[in-house]
């Protein structure tokens, strides 16, 4: 039997998801795909998802209001849908996680939810991917986020807790109840259980199912001593595909009850559409740059067949690359940047011109690499002042050949000239800022 407090946590939870559907159908679909699960306080002090569950402390749960329980649910379930189990590749822990909680918060409160006082929310990351604001964060940020990202073991030996499950963990969290392979288990067969009862649904992998197994079932396990594993590369795998499904159900259900918002819709349209790295942009728009063609030139040969046939011909292609040194982009990234043109440079036969500029062009540039020569910018570039992208510009245009493409890395804070060039331009753009034309691609 549960304890009353867990009874009482229980229900102002159910409450809560109930008043979410109500209202925000798509964030409560996706709410309703967490089981639950009470967590001993030793280890959990607030709430926690591994992307397969909603771990929370009883007594937190009940020190929230109601609005704010929707709030702390709804976060819980965005992380899950946002994927950012899958995401952190090789940023660390700490400062992804504080990333993530910074990009999720604004939406929740944009959709009129009321955040918890331990809630981290900054303006100016409104609309800003997680990766998109990790590089902005100090490396010392010691901010606590609102929750525990469970799904991941911390970069810190110290911290110990979230590591991969040992035998003994296990046994142990047999014995506090945790039935986690008996609810896998329900779930596999939840189809058939769902067409036997009509009555009762069950979450299930079908996107169109939202009813959690515990409506219909409240009695729940006591709490859980240990945290739970960390996900291996399999279930990470898994429960990204399954999370997108879910994450596309949840909004397809929500628009059809005509409650998704505009905001929402154009969130999912982007979290839903293909994400190239910003290495494979760049290539794509550089090898559309390349001049290639096809000649009807006869061949300079006496002998052989006397017609003539279409020949592929490839002009060097002349590439300008321009660096704002005015501090926003930092070294290690501009060496990222550098190596990635070197690399796509030998393809296309592209000579490149380099020029380091904040408000105007850094002594010792223009540099000119000829497609053979290795980009290599051993000196320390000075700058720091103020951006202006005219003088780059200004440059081209004194020069008797324009550049076929312009490459140009920077933050997009600046002042731009009023036209744009003949030619094409690419921003490598850290951080929101728009560009007013050319082609923008995402640094980080």
């Amino acid at each position: 039997m549960a304890k009353p407090e867990l009874v009482l946590a229980e229900e102002k939870i159910s409450a809560a998801r109930t008043k979410l559907i109500l209202d925000k159908p798509f964030l409560g679909a996706l709410v309703l795909r967490l089981e639950l699960q009470s967590s001993d306080p030793s280890w959990c002090a607030t709430t926690g998802t591994d992307a397969k569950k909603f771990y929370y402390n009883a007594e937190y749960i009940e020190s929230l209001k109601g609005a704010e329980l929707q709030f702390v649910l709804a976060h819980e379930a965005l992380h899950c849908a946002l994927s950012h189990f899958a995401r952190r590749q090789h940023r660390i822990k700490h400062r992804w996680d504080l990333a993530c909680d910074y990009a999720i918060n604004p939406i929740l409160l944009d959709e009129g939810l009321t955040p918890p006082p331990n809630a981290m929310v900054l303006g100016e990351y409104r609309n800003m991917s997680a990766e998109e604001i990790y590089p902005l964060l100090a490396d010392n940020d010691s901010s606590e986020t609102m929750d525990q990202h469970l799904y991941d073991k911390s970069d810190d030996p110290k911290e110990g807790g979230n590591q991969s499950e040992t035998d003994e963990s296990h046994a142990q969290k047999t014995k506090t109840g945790n039935q986690s392979q008996e609810t896998q288990s329900e779930q596999s067969s939840g189809s058939q259980n769902s067409r036997a009862n009509p009555g009762q649904a069950t979450v299930g992998d079908d996107p169109d199912s939202i009813q959690s197994e515990q409506d219909a079932n409240p009695e729940l396990s006591g709490p859980l001593n240990t945290p739970p594993p960390t996900l291996s590369a399999q279930e990470i795998e898994s429960l990204q595909e399954k999370w997108q499904q879910r994450l596309a159900g949840a909004a397809q259900q929500a628009q059809q009850t005509g409650k998704l918002s505009a905001l929402l819709s154009r969130f999912i349209d982007a979290e839903l559409a293909p994400a190239l790295p910003w290495r494979q942009l760049l290539a794509t728009h550089l090898n559309t740059t390349a001049r290639d063609d096809y000649s009807y030139a006869r061949p300079n040969t006496r002998r052989g067949d006397p017609a003539i046939f279409p020949m592929l011909k490839s002009s060097q292609v002349n590439a300008l690359v321009a660096v704002d040194v005015s501090g926003s982009i930092s070294d290690q990234e501009l060496n990222e940047c550098i190596a990635e043109i070197n690399a796509i440079k030998g393809q296309l036969r592209a000579r490149v011109t380099v020029i380091a500029i904040d408000d105007k062009i850094s002594p010792g540039f223009p540099k000119v690499f000829e497609a053979w020569e290795e980009i290599n910018l051993l000196d320390p570039i000075s700058g720091g002042g103020g951006t202006d992208f005219r003088a780059v510009f200004d440059w081209q245009e004194r020069l008797d050949i324009a550049a076929d493409v312009l490459i140009y890395f920077t933050d997009a804070q600046g002042t731009f000239p009023d036209q744009a060039p003949s030619y094409p331009v690419i921003w490598l753009v850290k951080g929101k800022a728009g560009v007013p034309w050319g082609e923008r691609i995402q640094l980080n």
